[in-house]
């Protein structure tokens, strides 16, 4: 199988910016409490703004970074549990948007907050298939929508944004080495379906999350690193889910990380689920931070239970 390459990234955020002063207006709460449970100072809201809107932003960014044109891409893939329609599929709606080939294949997939690790994965077997090399990966959040404003546990962590990638698949490129995994749970992490009867508000039984989390992720990486026959000081940075500064802290220091490896920007945007680690991503291709050559190791867990990991390479040609 061939392996893929990320060309380019780009990312979206609502204009409207929601600080913990915000929230405390809201409910009770207050910043101190935010920033020391959660590592959170400010988070964005879509306004006017849609799910669509926001991949569209962030997926013409990522082919303009990488010098892809419509006509390039075999595949799109969105990752959401927030879409605009339950159907049509973000991605299709995309594909009219970006002018993409009707023979595109076009794709939403939920895996919650693991959901652009599982698009990697499944871009790299689709591509390997397609005669066109090039694939867009986004994940986008609208997650707002569905946060209970009464529950102070729950509203004060999440943020809507998108973030999306471009990649390319050939021989010359590195397999993924991906791990993925799910715990069938409805109890811990759910948000009920339409004609359910119930609001549709995201349930989180928040330390049962954190203990899932802590064991999960680190198991996760150590996969990829034996699957890839390497070591951490093999891996440039590490690219976490930004679900809980506590959580990233603790697998940091369970793994013995160095710090410096393991960057955050949960501090502007809060959980964004499946958007979380490619707004990252892209904040440290843009910053520099990661440049071409140059290896991440990408990790997350969401509702499902699911989880995931990657690593991932900045081809020489990537902006």
């Amino acid at each position: 199988m061939n392996g893929i390459k990320l060309c380019g990234t780009g990312a979206a955020a609502p204009a409207k910016i929601v600080t913990n002063d915000d929230m405390a207006a809201m409910v009770e709460t207050n910043d101190e409490w935010i920033t020391t449970r959660t590592g959170i100072k400010e988070r964005h809201y879509c306004t006017e703004e849609t799910l669509l809107s926001l991949c569209v932003d962030a997926a013409r960014q990522a082919m303009e970074r990488s010098g892809v044109s419509p006509a390039d891409l075999g595949v799109c893939l969105v990752a959401t549990i927030s879409p605009d329609f339950v159907t049509p599929a973000v991605s299709c709606l995309l594909q009219r948007e970006l002018g993409l080939p009707e023979d595109c294949l076009c794709m939403d997939l939920n895996a919650a907050c693991s959901g652009f690790l599982y698009g990697l994965h499944t871009a790299q077997c689709l591509l390997d298939a397609c005669p066109r090399k090039y694939g867009l990966v986004v994940g986008g959040e609208a997650f707002t929508r569905m946060v209970d404003f009464t529950d102070r546990t729950t509203c004060i962590l999440f943020g809507d944004g998108a973030g999306a990638a471009v990649v390319r698949s050939g021989p010359d490129c590195p397999v993924l080495h991906t791990v993925v995994g799910a715990r069938g749970d409805d109890k811990v992490l759910y948000i009920p379906g339409a004609g359910t009867g119930a609001p549709q508000y995201i349930h989180m039984e928040g330390t049962a999350v954190f203990k899932f989390a802590v064991e999960t992720v680190p198991k996760c990486i150590t996969q990829v690193l034996e699957q890839a026959h390497m070591t951490a000081e093999d891996i440039d940075l590490f690219v976490l889910h930004q679900a809980n500064e506590r959580i990233i802290d603790r697998v940091v220091k369970n793994l013995h990380l160095p710090p410096e490896k393991c960057p955050k920007n949960i501090a502007k945007y809060g959980n964004t689920s499946a958007a979380s680690i490619p707004l990252l991503l892209h904040e440290l291709c843009a910053s520099g931070a990661l440049k071409p050559g140059m290896r991440a190791l990408l990790s997350g867990f969401g509702g499902g239970l699911t989880w995931g990991g990657a690593i991932l390479e900045l081809d020489g040609e990537a902006h």
